[in-house]
């Protein structure tokens, strides 16, 4: 009996006409629900735990905001680490172990009373998180489709936004409950939902007799003759080393770094900025949510046009909106300009995130696009790290976040034009 199916399995028979729709929008549903789950506990409602600590506990934001910084460090020295694993040991089992340890982490959460303890705890949380999360979901994804791997990711991805809207929930949880309670909460339910959840993932759909995109296999030509799928006929297929001598690879790194930088950011510094032009944190809360609520159809909107016109271009236009809305925000001085830029930015976000992922599965393939895209994130982490600092450091010395956003701005300007030069590379063979 193979490891595989020591987690109870339905058969691929039953896998193959699951009501009559291709499985890999099931599996989709299965990465938005997933992504959902960690986007609330691991990213979205970061702010929310930070809150209770220092509450609770008396730490400042600085210690607690360590062991944040920490695990986006190790993001960045463990993430080629997570995508060969994922490529090698596969996504099911993968995301089984990194739900499983994420559960565990946040019971111990629910149990610390300690620095130390809080920095073990959440360690295993993120390592979790990293090795069954963002990554191995969007790999997924990429296995199963092809022709429509835009919209299915933007589908799948839509998951973040979700966990966005559910913070106050998850607020008004440790409100309600306590710290301890809504994390033991957590962590149980994450160990309860991850056996029926691993159940459904399949790696690809060659492992189930079907193809990508849910397109029929080619009927038997005669005995001896090869019968490819026209559907992956063409298909690149790089290894590892072949997409790091490709021009478009390290392009794309550029255009990623370009963009995330901002995210991270604004993430940590976008309620401060708002703050200081006058609104209160509850009207700058609305700000942030309409710029997610923005995000959600336009994730959807461009994954839809992605999937029929070249991905350059597009990518070059919301990277172009991401960087006005940056210097819209460092110049912001009314409630009016911060609507503006929730606006703006919300299109480009949400237009990006599937755009800038898909893609390196149009160029490189599935086989190995784990580890490429994984290693194509270890200088984006590091960065991420530093952007967050410089622009609180700025704010301190010069009062304002003119400076940093600006920066920012030229950036995404940067990393547009930069996208006009992505070419699709030749396979070597």
């Amino acid at each position: 009996m193979r490891t595989e199916h020591t987690i109870p399995d339905r058969s691929p028979d039953e896998v193959r006409t699951t009501g009559g729709v291709f499985y890999g929008w099931t599996l989709v549903a299965v990465a938005g629900f997933l992504l959902t789950l960690m986007s609330l506990t691991v990213f979205q409602g970061l702010g929310t735990f930070v809150v209770a600590l220092q509450d609770k506990f008396g730490w400042s934001r600085t210690t607690i905001s360590g062991a944040f910084a920490l695990a986006r460090a190790q993001g960045s020295i463990v993430g080629p680490f997570e995508g060969l694993l994922i490529d090698r040991v596969g996504i099911r089992k993968m995301v089984f172990i990194g739900y499983s340890m994420m559960g565990v982490g946040f019971i111990l959460l629910s149990q610390i009373d300690h620095i130390w303890q809080f920095y073990a705890a959440f360690t295993v949380v993120t390592v979790g998180s990293g090795l069954s999360g963002w990554l191995a979901m969007i790999t997924l994804v990429n296995n199963w489709f092809i022709r429509k791997r835009s919209i299915a990711m933007a589908t799948a991805m839509s998951g973040v936004h979700i966990g966005g809207f559910l913070v106050p929930a998850l607020a008004f949880g440790i409100d309600s409950q306590g710290f301890r309670t809504t994390t033991m909460f957590i962590g149980i339910l994450i160990l309860a939902v991850i056996v029926p959840v691993t159940k459904m993932i399949r790696n690809k759909p060659e492992d189930v007799g079907l193809l990508p995109d849910g397109v029929p296999p080619a009927p038997p030509r005669s005995v001896g003759v090869e019968t490819p799928a026209a559907v992956v006929d063409g298909e690149p297929d790089f290894t590892v080393r072949e997409a790091l001598r490709t021009p478009a690879f390290w392009l794309l790194m550029l255009v990623q770094l370009s963009s995330s930088v901002a995210t991270v950011s604004l993430a940590t510094h976008l309620v401060p900025k708002l703050t200081d032009i006058g609104m209160s944190l509850g009207s700058a809360g609305i700000v942030v949510l309409t710029s997610t609520a923005v995000a959600v159809p336009s994730q959807f909107v461009f994954g839809y046009i992605a999937d029929r016109f070249s991905k350059p271009p597009i990518i070059f236009l919301l990277l172009t909106l991401q960087a006005t809305s940056l210097v819209v925000i460092a110049m912001a001085d009314s409630v009016r300009t911060a609507y503006l830029f929730a606006i703006m930015y919300g299109i480009s976000f949400g237009g990006r995130m599937p755009l800038t992922t898909s893609i390196r599965g149009d160029y490189f393939g599935r086989r190995a696009f784990a580890t490429i895209t994984g290693l194509s994130f270890v200088p984006n982490n590091a960065f991420t790290i530093a952007a967050p600092l410089f622009a609180g450091y700025m704010f301190d010395q010069r009062g304002s976040y003119v400076i940093p956003f600006t920066v920012f701005a030229a950036m995404s300007y940067s990393g547009a034009i930069v996208a006009l030069f992505v070419r699709k590379p030749k396979h070597p063979n």
